[in-house]
């Protein structure tokens, strides 16, 4: 049984509906692949045909990215995050839990920026399928909520930039764990990367693996070593979020996110890739 202290069923979450300080929050988005690369489209639409009863939506895309970043979906700065956090109705006093319609790795990328801010939420275990599939119903209704107080203050070491991952090319003390697909990896990869697929953490119907079988996983990876801390990236800082949770229910909170990923790596021609 996988036991983490931020992740929640859909049974449990049920018996909480009506707790006032709950926060239901639906962190969907769309992500398209096509000949001109990925496409990334608000989940206002499919929140909006069915949610979780109490259920807020915040746009990662339009509210959480800082459009002058780095590279797309690069989180925005603290100030920013606490101003859209609590103009939404979440306080420091809330009890969130986040979710999304897709893959899991939206929920992961919110709980991520929650926790990056200094606040732990939350996961829905497989997410509004798992609600559903429960028997739990879904709603319309919009929930109006008053703006709260929210306060954010960076957690030191959640977050690298591109210059931290140059030089932990070179650190052994460092390991980079790629989260992207083998086929992805194969292309080309940070030098001294280890592959872990973010779809080889989640059983089919979308709920995390066992703690046994995550153990195998980052073990053979090497990302369990103390001698080490992981950094997690992806194509855009989505998918490495859900490492760095499932490295958190094996008690390795010293996971950081490289948010930039590829998509910062590469905007450099003269940065190396690596092939197997």
């Amino acid at each position: 049984m996988t036991t983490h202290a931020q992740l929640i069923s859909a049974t449990a979450l049920h018996g909480l509906l009506g707790d006032p300080d709950l926060r239901i929050v639906d962190a969907t988005v769309h992500l398209t692949f096509d000949e001109n690369g990925a496409h990334a489209e608000s989940g206002a639409d499919t929140f909006a045909a069915g949610h979780i009863p109490g259920a807020i939506f915040v746009d990662q895309i339009a509210e959480l990215s800082n459009p002058a970043g780095e590279a797309p979906f690069e989180a925005v700065d603290s100030s920013a995050f606490a101003d859209v956090i609590g103009a939404h109705g979440i306080g420091d006093g809330s009890r969130v839990v986040v979710y999304d319609t897709a893959n899991g790795i939206w929920a992961t990328r919110l709980w991520w920026q929650f926790r990056l801010e200094g606040h732990d939420v939350e996961v829905l275990d497989g997410g509004l399928a798992a609600w559903q599939a429960a028997g739990f119903v879904t709603t319309t209704e919009p929930t109006l909520l008053e703006p709260a107080a929210f306060t954010a203050s960076r957690r030191a070491g959640a977050i690298v930039s591109t210059e931290d991952v140059e030089a932990a090319t070179s650190d052994p003390s460092v390991l980079l764990v790629n989260a992207l697909d083998p086929d992805s990896f194969a292309q080309g990869h940070i030098p001294g990367s280890v592959n872990v697929p973010f779809g080889s953490l989640v059983k089919p119907d979308g709920t995390l693996k066992d703690l046994t079988e995550l153990r195998e996983i980052f073990g053979a990876a090497g990302a369990l070593d103390a001698d080490v801390t992981p950094i997690a990236y992806c194509g855009g800082g989505i998918a490495a979020t859900a490492v760095t949770f499932a490295l958190a229910s094996l008690g390795r909170d010293d996971a950081a996110v490289y948010d930039g990923s590829m998509n910062a790596w590469t905007a450099d021609p003269n940065r190396q890739l690596e092939t197997p």
